[in-house]
């Protein structure tokens, strides 16, 4: 008796395949690189794509060896353009949001009396692109996973807290939809009592890592067509 699995496609993958999600049906004991082979038969217009294509299982990276159990959720994607006590007892705001972002907002969310200082790092759309060739954009358009997303943000915040201990809040916010250049696309910030306890540093890296291991994906619109923006990172087991 054969198992079935949901499968979800993101980004460029989705409008290759030309469908959101579709369902599978595998023999018992089928890997995720004979999960690829039967997708690809049934959507050979994503062959291209293949040597590049993650895969995530039940919202978790999932590698070519692993075993795909019967009900199994799996997303198909391009590369994504500690203390316990601490985790307790500061605020957090991990959110994929579809609406405008409030910076001071979330600088407020974060802050507590003891907080001395917030290190915001906001990303906003560019009108120019200087990646060759150089070009204009009119506007982007943001997709998320959003299940995995907010997975994925909750363990670059775990990720933070195990690095700098002295970081109070942490705020990671991601929009997604239609972003026109001059609008905020993300935030990430982090406070403490005083900024020499690793603000600057911890908000550099909760940026650099969401643009590592959170699924989301950005197309690039302007007057000479457009294009998915893709990334290089390949996650690593148990990321």
């Amino acid at each position: 008796m054969n198992n079935h699995a949901r499968v979800l496609f993101f980004a460029n993958l989705r409008e290759k395949a030309g469908v959101r999600e579709t369902s599978i049906e595998f023999p018992q004991g089928a890997s995720i690189a004979e999960i690829k082979k039967l997708i690809l038969g049934k959507y050979p217009g994503l062959e291209p794509l293949m040597g590049i294509i993650i895969v995530a299982m039940n919202h978790g990276f999932a590698f070519d060896e692993d075993i795909v159990p019967d009900g199994a959720e799996i997303a198909m994607f391009p590369p994504v353009s500690g203390g316990e006590n601490s985790a307790k007892e500061y605020p957090t705001v991990l959110k994929i949001v579809n609406e405008e972002i409030d910076i001071e907002k979330i600088a407020a969310e974060i802050s507590l009396p003891v907080t001395g200082g917030v290190c915001l790092f906001t990303g906003i759309v560019r009108k120019e692109t200087r990646r060759e060739p150089k070009h204009e954009t009119e506007r982007l358009v943001y997709e998320a996973y959003g299940a995995m997303a907010e997975l994925k943000l909750r363990q670059i915040c775990d990720e933070i807290r195990s690095r700098w201990k002295d970081v109070q809040g942490i705020a990671i916010v991601q929009r997604t939809g239609m972003l026109l250049p001059g609008e905020i696309s993300v935030v990430v910030a982090c406070s403490s009592a005083h900024r020499d306890e690793g603000i600057f540093e911890a908000a550099r890296y909760g940026i650099d890592r969401l643009k590592e291991i959170v699924p989301v994906w950005k197309k690039e619109v302007g007057s000479e067509g457009e294009e998915w923006v893709e990334g290089k990172y390949r996650p690593r087991r148990g990321e």
